[in-house]
C-alpha cells in the first residue's frame, strides 16, 4: 500500500529542504518506497480533521492503510523498521543507530532551533543581542561536542542509517549561519548526506512544491 505523507502547501523554508517532511522524504526515497503526498495549507493544518492526524496540527503525518502517524522521528523510525537500508540488521548496531536518531533530535536540535526562533521572532526584542550569543554558545558546545564523535568517520556508526539522516537534516538547519563551517568534519558530513541519490531526489520533489516546476528527473 502506498503511503500518504502531508506537507505545507507553501512552506515557510521556501523549497530550502527544512521543513520537517524532508525527513520522511528522504527516508522514503532511501529505501525505494513510492508515496504520495497531501498539501495543507496553514488553515487546514489546524482544523479538526488534521488534528485527529495530529493533535498538535502541525505537519508531518503518515497515513497507510488503517495506520496514521505524527512526529518525524518516530515516522523515519517506522519506516526504517519496516524496509531494509536504514537500520543495520546487527542488533547492537541497530540499537547504536537508534540512539543517534534520538541523540539528532533531543540532544542536538533544540538549541539549534532555539537559535532559529529567536532570530525569526526576537530580534526586535531588547534582549535579543544579549541572549543570542548565549544561545549560540549552546550550539557550538553540541557541535563541538558532535565533531569529536565523529572525527574522520564518513558517518556516526560504521554505514548510513537513520541515525545519520537524521541528523544531516538538523545541522542543515544552520546553513548560511557560518556555524557550521567551523567544523569541517561536520560540513563535509552534512555534504556527503546531500550527495546521496535519495537526498537528491527528496530535495528536487520538495522543492518543486515551491517553484512549481516538477523535479528533475
Amino acid at each position: 500500500m502506498t503511503p500518504t505523507i502531508t506537507a505545507f502547501e507553501r512552506s515557510p523554508d521556501r523549497g530550502r529542504g527544512l521543513a520537517r517532511d524532508m525527513r520522511l522524504r528522504w527516508a522514503l526515497e532511501e529505501v525505494g518506497q513510492p508515496y504520495e503526498v497531501r498539501f495543507l495549507s496553514f488553515s487546514e493544518m489546524k482544523e479538526p480533521a488534521h488534528r485527529m492526524l495530529h493533535p498538535f496540527g502541525q505537519i508531518p503525518t503518515y497515513e497507510e492503510g488503517d495506520l496514521a502517524l505524527f512526529e518525524s522521528g518516530a515516522i523515519v523510525f517506522h519506516i526504517a523498521e519496516h524496509h531494509a537500508g536504514l537500520l543495520p540488521d546487527d542488533a547492537n548496531a541497530r540499537a547504536r543507530a537508534i540512539t543517534w536518531m534520538f541523540a539528532a533530535l533531543n540532544t542536538v536540535e533544540p538549541p539549534i532551533l532555539d537559535r532559529g526562533i529567536a532570530k525569526l521572532v526576537e530580534h526586535d526584542k531588547t534582549w535579543y543581542e544579549e541572549r543570542l550569543p548565549i544561545i549560540e554558545d549552546r550550539v557550538r558546545v553540541r557541535l563541538g561536542e558532535l565533531s569529536s564523535r565523529l572525527g574522520n568517520a564518513d558517518w556516526l556508526d560504521d554505514g548510513f542509517s537513520a541515525g545519520d539522516l537524521l541528523m544531516v537534516t538538523v545541522l542543515r538547519r544552520l546553513s548560511g549561519s557560518g556555524m557550521l563551517e567551523e567544523y569541517s568534519n561536520l560540513a563535509a558530513f552534512v555534504a556527503r548526506g546531500e550527495a546521496r541519490p535519495a537526498y537528491k531526489r527528496a530535495f528536487d520533489a520538495q522543492l518543486a512544491v515551491f517553484t512549481g516546476k516538477p523535479p528533475t528527473a
